[in-house]
């Protein structure tokens, strides 16, 4: 294999004993980076998220779950029941051997695993210890268990997504999961940095809490210092005006306007007056919103979306179409940015999934493999290891 094909992180171990989501997706995050990925799985079930459907695929026989494919390319699944002595064997001499161990298990359970960080430490000195919680792994609410939809409402994100403000709405994909398992790669990989110079693995935390409250941006500072609580404001930008969604004739368009110069243009766009005092700044259109949303739409309902954003995309205008996912990944400059990628599955054959969205410019780490069946590489890692004990 070329050097530009193994992926920055060639060579380390990733020890996956994580399911669902947030950590999975930490998991393949490391796997898209070069990483020799090792999911650990619950003989006879694996990973939850195999069973999370529909939509199923594949023959009747080897059916596999969409929700699985998203999360687990570039791993090899192994099958252990960590509550059995060959269970915790096999464990032992994966984390003997490995760099990173991922899980997201409630507080408390590796503990009573047997696999405490310190009896990892004792192992393995130089492992880092990925744990992803729901809340957070101390505090009043640190052993409560997590999922998605359950913190977007808990961390406050539900309460600024949606029509109004009384209407709280869920995100449309789980993303408190992938921003957990972004934070996780994140953190991984500053402890890896540091492991350079110190020779010792650490135990790196995250949580949904933790992660949808990291990315609250502006409306956390609205409350922390300007003590406004922002509430769901629909399709428009609650602190600059014009920016959001618009009707036309025949569908919407999306148009962002950051400063005054691209306000002129879209005003002269659109035919709003700039001497109308509701509009001479960006606080006054936001204090106007409704109406020059009005004024705006008056104007665009005369023309198709096409017709605008030729317009606009001429004058320079950050704009552009709300697209349906068929329409995403069909998209040129999707399949450009490599975020459509071919993999050949051992049940499914050759099968698209959605790509990394991190690439080097010297082509990096391209081959993918297939998310693997249940213990698909049971005997090639217990091989593996086998050699590694030398």
């Amino acid at each position: 294999m070329s050097e530009n094909t193994r992926g920055p992180l060639d060579g380390i171990v990733v020890v996956d004993l994580s399911r669902a989501l947030a950590g999975p997706q930490t998991a393949m995050m490391l796997g898209d980076m070069g990483a020799r990925v090792i999911k650990v799985e619950a003989p006879g079930r694996g990973d939850e998220s195999r069973g999370w459907g529909p939509p199923f695929v594949g023959p009747d026989t080897a059916r596999e779950s969409t929700y699985f494919l998203s999360c687990n390319r570039n791993k090899e699944s192994v099958t252990a029941d960590l509550k059995s002595p060959e269970g915790v064997d096999l464990l032992t001499r994966l984390v003997r051997h490995g760099d990173v161990l991922v899980e997201n298990f409630r507080p408390g359970v590796m503990d009573r695993l047997g696999f405490s960080a310190e009896r990892l430490h004792e192992i393995n000195p130089r492992l880092v210890i990925l744990s992803i919680s729901g809340f957070g792994h101390d505090g009043p609410q640190g052993g409560r268990p997590g999922y998605d939809q359950i913190a977007q409402g808990e961390a406050g994100l539900m309460s600024l997504t949606g029509p109004d403000p009384d209407s709280p709405t869920k995100v449309g994909v789980p993303i408190g999961d992938m921003l957990a398992g972004m934070n996780g790669a994140y953190g991984v990989l500053s402890a890896l940095y540091e492991r350079e110079r110190t020779g010792r693995g650490k135990v790196v935390r995250t949580s949904l809490l933790a992660s949808i409250v990291g990315v609250h941006a502006f409306q956390g500072t609205r409350y922390t210092v300007a003590g406004e609580v922002g509430r769901a404001a629909g399709n428009h930008h609650v602190a600059i005006a014009p920016y959001g969604l618009f009707r036309c004739d025949g569908g919407a368009i999306q148009v962002a306007v950051a400063n005054e110069a691209q306000w002129a243009k879209v005003a002269e766009i659109t035919g709003v007056d700039t001497a109308d005092p509701r509009y001479a700044g960006n606080a006054q259109r936001v204090a106007h919103r409704d109406e020059l949303i009005e004024e705006i739409e008056k104007a665009l309902l005369q023309q198709s979306p096409a017709h605008w954003l030729e317009l606009l995309d001429a004058a320079g205008i950050p704009a552009g179409e709300v697209r349906t996912l068929d329409q995403v990944y069909s998209c040129p400059q999707t399949r450009s940015q490599g975020l459509v990628i071919e993999v050949d599955h051992p049940s499914l054959g050759t099968i698209e999934l959605p790509g990394p969205a991190v690439r080097f410019d010297d082509g990096g780490h391209h081959r993918h493999a297939a998310p693997p069946r249940l213990g698909e590489h049971n005997e090639s890692v217990r091989a593996w290891l086998h050699e590694q004990d030398g």
